[in-house]
């Protein structure tokens, strides 16, 4: 199951990281969110160690919403030494997501 990010933990578990991390922006009320969700926890599985796979609820966490400009979900972000680096909008297969990790770690 991927981490869960909230307001609190955020700059600890992500920004101070030393490795990639992937975010995904979600609400239990949206659809395509849901549908994201095994995904999400899949990409966490296979990346367990080597990247951060975790999620963060809109709807409890507004701050990071705002910081990150999040204004449509589910909205996934890359983040590399405290900063976005990429992101993906919306329902994307794992393979985006697999190029994406790929790409940014520089395999």
């Amino acid at each position: 199951m991927a981490a869960t990010y909230t307001d609190s933990n955020f700059e600890t578990e992500v920004l101070k990281a030393d490795k990639l991390s992937v975010i995904d922006f979600w609400a239990p009320w949206c659809g395509p969110c849901l549908a994201l969700g095994p995904t999400i926890d899949q990409l966490y599985k296979e990346h367990e160690g080597k990247v951060n796979v975790g999620k963060v609820n809109v709807d409890e966490n507004p701050n990071l919403s705002i910081t990150y400009g999040v204004t449509s979900i589910p909205c996934v972000l890359f983040i590399k030494d405290g900063k976005v680096v990429d992101k993906q909008m919306g329902l994307a297969p794992k393979g985006a997501f697999d190029k994406k990790i790929q790409k940014l770690m520089g395999n």
